[in-house]
């Protein structure tokens, strides 16, 4: 009796995939927002299966003095969910066609990002290094390689555990089962929870395993170690250890790093009010404009 409707959801979830178009790099427009009057421009890309709705904390706090483009990201939240196999160069060529759109190409972006967000962030930089002055890095996770991943997961819950394990693709095809109230994870608020179930097997999965686990982000540093750059961190972060994003920042020559001694991996949602004042401090603060601020970690 379990078994069949377990089977039901999932052949259903996969023939909605089956329904959508194959991806377009010229018409595929993501889902955005553009939120704030300030001089400053500022993009933010929220983690795996998050949404734009991530950021829309104490924006009283940024918005008097950023404009900020708050973009879904391909097969999350409200964003088109195509056939796709949302490897880091499709998410790439989708997110420059929103920034083109709107302007957010001209040399003085600041372009942040949360967890894979900020490993998007982190690419797009290096892609695109004369559309933006400085980039953010909030949560970012480094790993050696799939092995490391594994092993920090194994401590998670059962359901992350799952969910990030080689049978994560079967899992998101059942995940309306999964990601119910039940199971919601406490470091997650109720709405940052609802719009996680937007994503389908298809963007999450391939999301996991070519964006998150596949991105040699020391090869993409190479090529930008010039640019002024900020990781903000949670020291008590079990999904993205905080020695690591430290070993990537020294290979900056300019970054700072700045860390909340009680944040895990989602402590944006708890702390946003620190997380806007420190992105402040670093990008309009006078300090910030007349010299480089070096990495106090080294």
């Amino acid at each position: 009796m379990f078994i069949l409707p377990v089977v039901a959801i999932a052949s259903y979830q996969h023939y909605k995939i089956g329904k959508q178009p194959a991806y377009d790099a010229k018409e595929t427009l993501l889902n955005y927002e553009i939120i704030g009057s300030g001089e400053n421009k500022l993009v933010l890309l929220h983690g795996l299966t998050g949404s734009l709705h991530y950021w829309k904390r104490n924006l009283e706090s940024i918005t008097t003095t950023h404009k900020l483009l708050l973009v879904d990201l391909l097969g999350f939240g409200d964003s088109p969910k195509p056939q796709s196999d949302y490897s880091l160069s499709i998410q790439l060529q989708a997110l420059e066609l929103i920034l083109n759109k709107e302007g957010f190409n001209d040399g003085n972006i600041i372009i942040a990002g949360h967890s894979m967000g900020a490993m998007i962030s982190l690419a797009i930089l290096e892609k695109q290094p004369t559309w933006f002055k400085a980039g953010i890095f909030i949560s970012i996770p480094v790993y050696k390689n799939a092995d490391e991943f594994k092993e920090i997961m194994s401590s998670h819950s059962f359901v992350d555990r799952i969910s990030t394990s080689k049978f994560s693709k079967y899992i998101c095809m059942i995940h309306p089962i999964f990601m119910s109230r039940a199971f919601k994870p406490v470091n997650l608020t109720d709405d940052v929870y609802e719009d996680a179930k937007k994503h389908h097997w298809m963007s999450y999965y391939y999301s996991l395993t070519k964006v998150i686990l596949k991105t040699d982000l020391y090869a993409i540093v190479k090529k930008i170690k010039d640019k002024d750059v900020l990781f903000i961190h949670g020291e008590k972060d079990i999904t993205a250890p905080l020695e690591n994003a430290l070993k990537l920042s020294r290979e900056f020559k300019n970054a700072q790093i700045i860390t909340s001694s009680e944040g895990d991996h989602q402590f944006f949602l708890k702390e946003a009010e620190f997380v806007w004042n420190t992105i402040k401090d670093f990008t309009i603060s006078e300090k910030k404009l007349k010299k480089t601020i070096p990495n106090e970690h080294e």
